[in-house]
């Protein structure tokens, strides 16, 4: 059965050894929408990201890229597996995905770091891609930074830098983890203004994040996750506003808003 949503995951459950982390968890994203996942530390958030595009292997469920299913089996040890290769790299490259760390490739150039993907993965003709990773670069604020080392950008310029390298790959939609966590207070807003430019440009995006005036501002729905289960989910409005939850109230009174 197909689905008509850029991302769906259907029934999944994901378990690490006795400790189960997602338990039946269903969500869809529609081309263009912005979803924002919250939750506390231990909730699956970020296990539930990392098994869409199959970073961990989902023990139960069914995950869906553009109507596609992707293709999974148990193999003789019991454990689930993809049964395509091919179609996992495929996937993967429409999945854009940032991680808290910047994961650049520290012998490459930024420049470099970009064209990686289109490059090599993609063989699409190299001087377009330099082109189309300069307009990312500029795009993101750091254009003059195309041929520095990471080691020589700040902590919020090399999180620029990674998501302008997921963009040059030309995803069908982008996965954020966390993607401020690991920078100073100072430079967060920076790459947050990034975020919100690629949200108004009708990205697909599902953002895992602690930062909730960003969330309540620029997501279409807000999915409130606990225990490994999606407790609430709704508009900013009902979920912020409204307060339909009070488990995500007193989440949400435990956060110093950003």
């Amino acid at each position: 059965m197909k689905t008509t949503s850029e991302i769906e995951i259907r029934n999944l459950y994901k378990r690490y050894g006795s400790n189960e982390v997602l338990k039946g968890v269903s969500i869809a994203a529609r081309e263009g929408e912005v979803i924002s996942i919250l939750g506390s530390s231990g909730s699956g958030k970020s296990t539930l990201l990392r098994c869409i595009n199959l970073l961990e292997m989902p023990d139960e469920g069914d995950v869906y890229i553009s109507g596609e299913k992707l293709s999974l089996r148990t193999n003789v040890r019991g454990q689930r597996e993809a049964s395509d290769r091919g179609q996992v790299q495929r996937i993967r490259s429409q999945l854009g995905m940032v991680f808290q760390s910047f994961n650049l490739f520290s012998h490459l150039t930024i420049l470099e770091n970009l064209i990686e993907g289109p490059v090599r993965v993609q063989k699409r003709d190299r001087r377009e891609c330099v082109d189309e990773a300069m307009a990312l670069l500029e795009k993101v604020g750091i254009a003059d930074k195309a041929k520095h080392y990471p080691a020589h950008l700040s902590g919020g310029q090399q999180q620029r830098a990674a998501i302008a390298r997921a963009l040059a790959m030309k995803p069908r939609a982008m996965l954020f983890d966390e993607p401020t966590s690991a920078l100073d207070p100072e430079r967060v807003g920076e790459v947050l203004k990034v975020m919100r430019q690629i949200a108004e440009d009708g990205c697909t995006m599902l953002i895992v994040t602690h930062e909730m005036n960003f969330a309540s501002s620029v997501s279409n729905r807000v999915v409130f996750m606990h225990q490994g289960v999606i407790e609430s989910e709704g508009s900013p409005d009902e979920l912020f506003r409204q307060k339909k939850s009070e488990r995500f109230s007193k989440f949400i009174s435990n956060h110093v808003t950003a």
